[in-house]
């Protein structure tokens, strides 16, 4: 999409460090040139606007750099539909290392499961005991057989993704509604991502704890690792208590509006099929999303704070997440989970999958990480003691003609790749 000066701009921004915070200390950028040359291309091609690498071992950084943009497109005067109705900015905003990300699923292993780490560590929740007796109305119709060890796994058997803001304009809403969803598979049997066990995760913290999930992570686990950039986000204007505070450098923009999920809604042969006329709500938001979850159901049926989606972060603040789990619950001399529990969760479940957290089949034995939606990625390697976090803006490109956003999956696993082999050899 970059053509002529365009693209020597591009270019001039990773060359010249634009909105860059380069390498603290040794190695230098060279010591990763193949994951910094593969960022790079991707970012100088316009494939994403922008990127935030960062990498460390044993607690100390390796390498941080930032690529490109933060937001390179805005909403223009086009219909909804039409993946052209976004405008190139006159004046796009640098990316920074300090950059905050919507980090979308990755919510669910930087937050869900690291309070349900924190609730098992404290023998607060049993995780082969049934979710019914944490939720006591989640009965009947096989709910009663799901555990929170089947939610965490996802063979729960739940259906994988409802628009809920159909049916409801808050969580308490929002939950009832699932209550009202039947199984879509026997339970155990066969593992099926679903986004709502995950909405059921937040909502059995906040019933075990008697704390909203937002205050929770702030006060148990956020708060005690000096994770400032890190939180919740209630969306635009007025702010709340459940806001992350946001740091000089911004806000990576994402999408514009939800045509991706306005889609899933509106056309069956894309995978998704709801009952009864898609349209019956209307409340599609038509803007550059900033600082407001890009996920439709955290946004309009939970206000921001979900279970499954809804966390900003920097890469800064994951990787001290992600060195919390490779020090088994350790950091900087203080423990927060005992090593028991962290070797628990990262046990494989079958499938790829431990509890919350994936086993990527393309990184070394005993790894773990999660991606998400609006284009982030993190990973430990255990064996290495690594830690890699790579955040796009992949959104703020727009969609292609089939609605579809670029697929970033070969730059994650490529960086990944090239980080482990570069400190093997």
């Amino acid at each position: 999409m970059i053509t002529g000066s365009r693209r020597l701009l591009a270019a001039m921004a990773i060359c010249l460090g634009v909105g860059s915070a380069c390498t603290t200390g040794e190695p230098t950028p060279s010591s990763f040139p193949q994951a910094d040359s593969l960022v790079a291309a991707w970012v100088a091609a316009e494939r994403v606007p922008g990127a935030v690498l960062r990498i460390e071992r044993e607690g100390r950084l390796l390498f941080e750099q930032a690529y490109g943009w933060a937001r390179l497109y805005d909403f223009g005067t086009g219909q909804y539909e039409d993946a052209a109705g976004i405008s190139r900015r006159a004046d796009p905003v640098p990316m920074s290392a300090g950059t905050v990300f919507d980090l979308a699923s990755v919510t669910k292993v930087m937050a869900t499961t690291l309070a349900m780490m924190v609730l098992v560590d404290r023998g607060d929740v049993d995780l082969d005991a049934p979710v019914v007796r944490y939720l006591p109305d989640f009965t009947g119709e096989g709910r009663d057989e799901i555990t929170t060890r089947h939610l965490l796994t996802h063979t729960s058997g739940l259906p994988q993704w409802v628009p809920t803001y159909y049916h409801a304009s808050n969580a308490e809403e929002a939950y009832r509604y699932i209550l009202t969803l039947p199984l879509e598979w026997p339970v155990g049997e066969g593992r099926h991502y679903s986004d709502l066990g995950f909405m059921l995760l937040g909502r059995l913290v906040e019933q075990v704890t008697g704390e909203p999930l937002h205050v929770f992570l702030a006060q148990e686990v956020y708060g005690p690792l000096g994770l400032d950039s890190t939180g919740f986000r209630s969306g635009t204007g007025g702010g709340t208590d459940a806001d992350a505070a946001a740091p000089a450098s911004g806000i990576a923009a994402t999408s514009h509006g939800n045509p991706y999920e306005r889609r899933m809604v509106h056309d069956p042969a894309f995978g998704y099929e709801i009952a009864g006329d898609p349209e019956r709500w209307s409340e599609w938001r038509q803007r550059t999303l900033e600082g407001e979850v890009n996920d439709g159901n955290a946004h309009h049926a939970f206000r921001g704070v979900a279970g499954h989606a809804g966390l900003f972060s920097t890469a800064a603040d994951l990787s001290v997440l992600l060195a919390l789990l490779l020090d088994e619950g350790e950091h900087e001399g203080t423990r927060h989970l005992s090593a028991e529990t962290v070797r628990l969760f990262l046990t494989p479940a079958g499938a790829g999958q431990a509890l919350g957290w994936l086993l990527p089949s393309y990184a070394p034995s005993g790894s773990f990480g999660h991606t998400g939606f609006t284009g982030t990625f993190v990973l430990g390697v255990p064996s290495q003691r690594l830690s890699i976090v790579l955040l796009t803006n992949r959104q703020n490109v727009g969609v292609d003609a089939e609605t579809r956003y670029p697929d970033i999956a070969p730059l994650q696993r490529g960086v990944a790749q090239a980080v482990s082999a570069s400190l093997t050899n």
